[in-house]
């Protein structure tokens, strides 16, 4: 029997009816083998952060899903660009920071530093991006992700930017 770890997904959209983006990349993650719900966030409007000036205007709804699995990270990687295809995502040559019905990014994978086939985990720029630290801290504020030295908690509270997200009431 294989160890059994949670998984950190961050889970964007800023096209079409994000919410229901949101749900339906949910649900599809949800029905993968062997991916049970741990806990979800709240949804949260956020700013674009790196995109092209052309996409300033369109704001993300994100949010974040822990899952637990005995299944290896690589498993993951490709279920979740089964999940983004699924949904309308297509990674063309200049795919990065543009509109997307869903983007899916794994945060963490239990307690492993992971740097190989395509996947680098934790996430590098998850302690920069207050729409992944911010509902990760509503989860699991506890939670020391490999490399670092705090708590989630404390990575949002040294975060400047309160402003940059709204939380919305909104179930998903």
């Amino acid at each position: 029997m294989s160890t059994r770890v949670q998984i950190g997904l961050s889970l964007g959209s800023n096209l079409g009816d994000k919410v229901e983006n949101l749900r339906k990349a949910g649900r599809l993650i949800l029905e993968r083998e062997d991916a049970v719900l741990v806990g979800k966030s709240s949804l949260y409007e956020t700013e674009p952060v790196d995109v092209k000036a052309e996409f300033q205007h369109m704001k993300f709804l994100n949010s974040v899903m822990i899952i637990e699995t005995g299944l290896d990270a690589q498993h993951w990687l490709r279920q979740i660009g089964e999940v983004e295809y699924a949904l309308g995502r297509r990674r063309d040559t200049d795919d990065r920071n543009v509109p997307r019905e869903v983007d899916v990014d794994i945060i963490f994978y239990g307690d492993q530093l992971i740097g190989s086939g395509g996947l680098v985990v934790p996430h590098p720029r998850w302690a920069e991006r207050r729409f992944v630290v911010q509902p990760l801290a509503e989860l699991q504020p506890d939670r020391v992700l490999p490399g670092m030295k705090d708590t989630v908690a404390e990575v949002l509270e040294a975060l400047p930017g309160e402003g940059d997200l709204t939380r919305l009431d909104t179930e998903w």
